[in-house]
């Protein structure tokens, strides 16, 4: 991945995350040619692994649990076993534990979910079993743009209100404390106050992966799914370079379209000139979401759990409460730090033996925090894990606390600590970053949008990266 010398390119995509390989690895298969431009030494963007911890322990330094991966229509291309890479399945996507030492388990299997949702099993069944039967077309529905013709009017007609409806409204359709808190923690993905519009969009998604799909991570570390991706592309004949900062427009070399993986910020600071004065005042107006704090532990033994089922998900969310989670994602909202925030955490090492010595674990943890925040809230955090294991502390051997700026430095894509790419807050959740026909192409015809900042938005997917190169590809073709 050495740098060569310069040519003149089809397209030149800024950004090795999953998005910037995925758009090259979409104008490679075109025909046409195609370079990466990596500022940082290694592909991958906020989907890598390191050793942050102690020596040993393998974290996934951003994105840890996938359970869009499966699910895109872009990743499904990708013939991931011939390239060596296993795809670990826990026998629950999420896990909610309750301060009674009761948990809510998204089990992979809906009708076990069900069940154990006691007086909710026939809501819950009603609510999301038609979703997990027709999956695509929800998929289709939630990872396309938002200006496109409808493949199936009437699923969109009965779906789409609940879809674009409050998490608070949805969740109240349930009657137990457990199934309400089970769909507010899928809902809180959104990063936005559940008592706004199109936050059930993320809890039904979201939720409906957990049967359809599972909510899956490579053994080995998210920088396997990357190696795959860049490997794709190489054997496609397209190039990667790394260790190249672009700045500026000087620093990208000569194509017929340009394809940033990046987010309208950094857009307008590097096409600059290029852009009219409108263009860089709505760039640098794009609105960004709250950042996270995140903690990675090395621990010596599994999180003691009060509720053992707990340790049967990759992905616990910590919140209590519907209402209660509620409240802590309103509080960041305000620009405030929740006193019990919801926190995500992944316990991979469960399942996947490899990423920590024999019999100690990794653990992966954040907290939705304002943007841009300098407060150290691991302590909070800390208690949150405490307060439904007793005892998680005193396991602890390593810890790694990353502050938005932290974040930040590393990967420039996450201004503030947002790991999103942007606020979802109103229509954002739909028309990213601006509301155009093409979202993707921007007003300087050959550049285009590529990033989570662009439909459909934040995770593994490679959806908005796809869709940006199949823009520029039209582009090209005088389309």
């Amino acid at each position: 991945m050495d740098a060569e010398e310069d040519n003149r390119y089809d397209v030149v995509v800024v950004g090795s995350g999953p998005n910037g390989l995925a758009a090259a690895i979409t104008v490679a298969r075109a025909g046409r040619s195609v370079v990466v431009i990596e500022a940082n030494d290694e592909i991958g963007g906020a989907c890598r692994s390191a050793e942050l911890t102690l020596d040993g322990f393998v974290h996934d330094v951003g994105s840890a649990i996938h359970p869009l991966a499966l699910a895109s229509p872009f990743m499904r291309t990708i013939p991931w076993d011939d390239h060596g890479l296993e795809w670990v399945m826990p026998p629950a996507g999420a896990a909610h534990p309750l301060d009674d030492g009761s948990a809510a388990i998204a089990w992979n299997d809906l009708n076990r979910t069900a069940v154990d949702l006691g007086s909710d099993a026939k809501t819950y069944r009603r609510m999301f079993g038609p979703l997990v039967e027709r999956f695509d077309e929800l998929v289709a529905f939630s990872m396309q743009p938002p200006v496109r013709v409808v493949r199936s009017p009437l699923t969109t007609l009965r779906v789409g209100p609940q879809l674009l409806a409050p998490a608070t409204l949805m969740a109240r359709r349930f009657e137990t404390d457990a199934a309400r808190a089970l769909f507010a923690g899928h809902a809180a993905h959104s990063v936005l106050p559940l008592t706004k519009p199109f936050t059930s969009g993320f809890g039904f998604l979201l939720g409906a992966a957990v049967h359809a799909v599972g909510w899956p991570f490579p053994r080995g570390g998210a920088a396997e799914i990357t190696r795959v991706l860049g490997a794709v592309l190489e054997g496609l004949g397209g190039r990667i370079v790394t260790g190249r900062p672009v700045t500026s427009l000087a620093d990208v070399p000569d194509a017929d379209a340009v394809v940033f993986a990046l987010t309208p910020r950094q857009i307008a600071s590097i096409a600059g000139p290029a852009l009219s004065v409108k263009t860089r005042r709505r760039l640098r107006r794009f609105p960004y979401g709250p950042g996270v704090c995140k903690i990675d532990y090395a621990t010596s033994e599994p999180i003691p759990w009060t509720n053992p089922e707990v340790a049967f998900a990759g992905t616990v969310h910590l919140g209590g409460t519907l209402e209660e989670v509620a409240e802590a994602e309103a509080t960041v909202a305000a620009g405030h730090h929740a006193r019990r925030p919801f926190v995500l955490l992944a316990q991979q090492t469960l399942f996947d033996a490899s990423r920590a010595p024999d019999g100690q674990h990794t653990v992966w943890a954040y907290c939705h925090v304002p943007n841009g925040s300098t407060i150290d809230v691991s302590a909070t955090i800390e208690r949150q894990i405490e307060r439904f294991a007793p005892g998680f502390s005193d396991t602890v051997i390593g810890r790694r606390v990353s502050l938005p700026a932290d974040l930040e430095r590393d990967n420039a894509n996450l201004v503030g600590g947002d790991v999103g790419g942007g606020s979802y807050a109103n229509l954002r959740s739909i028309f990213r970053p601006t509301v155009r026909i093409d979202p993707y192409q921007m007003p300087v015809d050959r550049f285009f949008i590529g990033s989570a900042s662009a439909s459909p938005g934040g995770g593994v997917h490679g959806m908005s990266g796809h869709l940006a190169a199949t823009s520029a590809l039209q582009f090209l073709d005088g389309d």
